[in-house]
């Protein structure tokens, strides 16, 4: 069994998965629309931040934290774009459940 080729499978049955071809379709509308991919950028990269203060141990600024909510509120008041976020939302989970695989099967976890 080569590796290298069973990777080039997996990547193939990422590409052809429903979660995938979803996430692809949603990403190409948020494209067509360049208002609410600006938007869904800045949420993201706030998002982000956010996430980086709390693993620093940091708590987050109460207004940051309003100011995400209401980002959130308004992106997924539009369709196309709550489908994009959970189109996404699927497919990280099913690329997170991949990795724990490969992690698992590799043995690089906890010591």
């Amino acid at each position: 069994m080569n590796v290298y080729d069973q990777a080039h499978q997996l990547a193939t049955a990422i590409k052809e998965s429903e979660e995938f071809k979803t996430y692809q379709s949603a990403k190409e509308q948020i494209r067509s629309n360049e208002e609410m991919k600006n938007m869904i950028n800045d949420f993201q990269k706030r998002s982000m931040e956010l996430q980086l203060k709390q693993l620093q141990g940091e708590q987050p600024d109460p207004e940051e934290l309003a100011n995400a909510q209401r980002l959130v509120g308004v992106i997924t008041m539009d369709p196309v774009a709550a489908n994009y976020l959970q189109s996404e939302m699927r497919f990280s989970l099913m690329m997170k459940d991949v990795y724990e695989i490969l992690q698992e099967a590799s043995d690089m976890g906890e010591l």
